[in-house]
């Protein structure tokens, strides 16, 4: 995807969100409630009750984009600390998006070089 690159980052908005707001009532929530910049070109998702529905905010140059995901069977696997805001990789967004959890034990850890011998 284009946007991995980026260095984008990843708000999961915990809990869960009323699903019939809009850009409009997600930018506000953002902005207000989270305290972020919606203009920042960050993900911030957000999940129903049910956890069977992402959206996913951001802004793209000139206006706001929502991609919406709902799971036919089964649920998105959504931590439930209701109020916080959760940054992750983008790499843990594809984990959430394929229905595994975004804490994968067995998974490696991302390495960062100071020096090169």
């Amino acid at each position: 995807m284009w946007l991995m690159e980026n260095g984008l980052k990843v708000y999961l908005c915990l809990g869960y969100t009323d699903m019939r707001k809009s850009v409009n009532g997600l930018s506000v929530f953002v902005s207000e409630v989270l305290e972020c910049d919606p203009f920042s070109g960050h993900l911030f998702v957000f999940s129903n009750r049910r956890r069977k529905i992402l959206k996913t905010l951001y802004w793209d140059r000139n206006g706001f984009s929502l991609w919406y995901k709902r799971l036919e069977k089964d649920r998105f696997r959504w931590p439930m600390n209701e109020g916080d805001v959760l940054e992750i990789g983008f790499r843990e967004f594809r984990w959430l998006l394929d229905g595994l959890g975004i804490d994968q034990v067995g998974a490696y850890g991302r390495l960062e070089y100071g020096e090169i011998y």
